[in-house]
């Protein structure tokens, strides 16, 4: 039974946490993003929160392109990183060890651990709220295809992909389960 409350809930966990880069003026930055999402498929089009007050605001708002970069588990200490320090004070990929590559579409960082990146340059910046909503065009899209099946599902035998519990906590898909489909019908 649902009780009502008088504090909020934020109840978006499990979910995968996007790897924001991005690189301005000789700058290369990394953070990571827990609310992101894809907003269009066609054209494609991603979309990402980002505080004002993280370094990585201002730089992905001057640059106006970003990458987001998808980790696997084992780079989950990492991703940890990335949401916790800031920019301002240090060089995260040295930090975490992390080797990356300039983006052939968007100059920003393409991290070599990645699965999957999509190069976006900025269409829209709105506020909602605490956080601004980057949104970009998909102009290049990167992929492990060691990580994937050929019907392009993940490979979970070589691929485990991170969810976040909060507090930072992380789990992983490792198995996958077919279920008989069932559609739902009005009466």
């Amino acid at each position: 039974m649902l009780k009502a409350i008088d504090h909020k809930i934020m109840h978006c966990y499990p979910g995968m946490v996007a790897i924001v880069t991005v690189s301005h003026n000789g700058e290369n930055n990394v953070m990571a993003a827990g609310w992101h999402s894809y907003i269009s498929f066609t054209p494609p089009i991603y979309g990402v929160a980002i505080g004002p007050e993280r370094h990585t605001h201002q730089l992905v708002k001057n640059a106006g392109t970003f990458a987001i970069n998808f980790l696997p588990l084992e780079r989950a200490q990492f991703i940890q990183e990335t949401g916790t320090y800031s920019g301002a004070d240090l060089d995260k990929f040295e930090n975490g060890s992390m080797l990356y590559t300039s983006g052939p579409a968007t100059g920003a960082p393409i991290l070599e651990d990645a699965y999957v990146v999509y190069e976006c340059k900025t269409i829209d910046c709105n506020s909602y709220g605490d956080h601004d909503w980057f949104v970009g065009d998909i102009v290049q899209f990167h992929i492990d295809q060691d990580k994937f099946l050929d019907n392009g599902l993940p490979d979970f035998e070589n691929l485990s992909i991170p969810l976040y519990l909060g507090r930072s906590l992380y789990t992983s898909v490792e198995n996958t389960s077919r279920f008989e489909s069932y559609r739902v019908t009005k009466e």
